[in-house]
């Protein structure tokens, strides 16, 4: 029997904090135990060919279907092909399973595919087998996605929270939290419209950058949870703390505004389009100026370093202060994917 202390499944375990991990660990992992099997990586290692093979796996039932940046088609591609990259591979082929439900419109389904089909094509990857089902109406979403992603890996070295130092910085590709704003505004829930985008995109050619570099030591996509939820994992799987300075992580002025009037905090929203990377701290700069050369990562920041010294995630704030990051419990965020 399950250890969990909960009766039931309700939506905060699957929002990326305690009770989704509690779930995975103590009730899917505790049955599936094998050799390959790593809950703490976004992609797993199966062997050898041209290189180690890597596969990472996703759902996505995000509201609504389309939004400002992106829709459901190009974010199931991008969040597949983006769990690869941060695992040092090189994205290669695809499965793809779609469950639609009776009355979705053909036209917008048309849309979502084609969308689909140019993400992948942009981000290099090859959709090779699927699968479709069709739900009575009332029972989905209107779309969800599920899909499968294999990889060759491409760095040298390690990438592991098993490598991670005390010293080391952390660093971000740009801006958190566009993707989950831009999905709030796009309901016009609490009567609040915007053109915010989402950040929704392939950061392949941001890991490519430092599939070389020596000091590179982990790296993750800040989606489900955000980065506040990524640094809680890197603090729980090393044993070590973390210190972020609020005043150099990247936050959008609409981000912020929209955080400021509902309560919510840009570092637990989710993104889909950053990166989050641990670089040894004589190459963190090294990192940041490959990241800057592109568009992509024209606002990369280094914002926080790992400490064997501290015993939480502490964000120093603008005023000097100090607040500690807990981890996600309860469900206060929107969903997003």
């Amino acid at each position: 029997m399950t250890t969990m202390q909960d009766t039931h499944i309700s939506l905060a375990h699957g929002n990326g904090g305690r009770f989704m991990r509690e779930l995975i660990d103590e009730l899917f992992a505790k049955y599936l135990s094998n050799p390959f099997l790593d809950t703490r990586t976004d992609a797993a290692t199966l062997g050898q060919h041209d290189g180690s093979l890597l596969m990472t796996t996703d759902g996505f039932t995000v509201q609504p279907l389309e939004f400002p940046g992106g829709n459901i088609g190009s974010l199931a591609i991008h969040g597949t092909v983006n769990d690869l990259a941060v695992s040092g591979a090189i994205p290669r082929y695809l499965s793809l399973n779609a469950f639609i439900e009776e009355g979705l419109e053909i036209e917008l389904l048309d849309r979502l595919i084609r969308s689909l089909a140019e993400a992948a094509k942009e981000a290099g990857v090859h959709v090779v087998t699927g699968d479709t089902k069709v739900l009575r109406r009332g029972e989905g979403g209107g779309l969800y996605l599920a899909t499968t992603g294999v990889g060759t890996r491409a760095v040298k070295n390690e990438l592991s929270m098993a490598q991670i130092q005390s010293g080391d910085k952390i660093l971000v590709s740009g801006p958190v939290g566009d993707h989950g704003t831009a999905i709030m505004l796009a309901r016009e829930q609490f009567g609040m419209r915007g053109d915010l985008q989402s950040d929704s995109a392939c950061v392949l050619p941001l890991t490519r950058l430092l599939h070389d570099l020596e000091g590179l030591r982990f790296m993750r996509d800040p989606t489900r949870g955000g980065l506040a939820s990524v640094m809680q994992e890197i603090h729980r799987g090393t044993g070590m703390g973390v210190r972020l300075f609020e005043q150099q992580v990247p936050v959008q002025d609409p981000v912020t505004s929209v955080c400021e009037m509902l309560g919510y905090d840009p570092l637990y929203l989710a993104c889909e389009g950053r990166v989050v990377a641990i670089v040894s701290e004589d190459q963190a700069e090294l990192a940041l100026s490959a990241w800057q050369s592109l568009d992509q990562g024209a606002e990369a920041a280094i914002i926080g370093h790992i400490s064997k010294d501290q015993q939480h995630v502490v964000l120093e704030t603008s005023l000097g202060g100090e607040r500690m990051l807990e981890e996600l419990e309860d469900d206060p965020l929107p969903r997003i994917c």
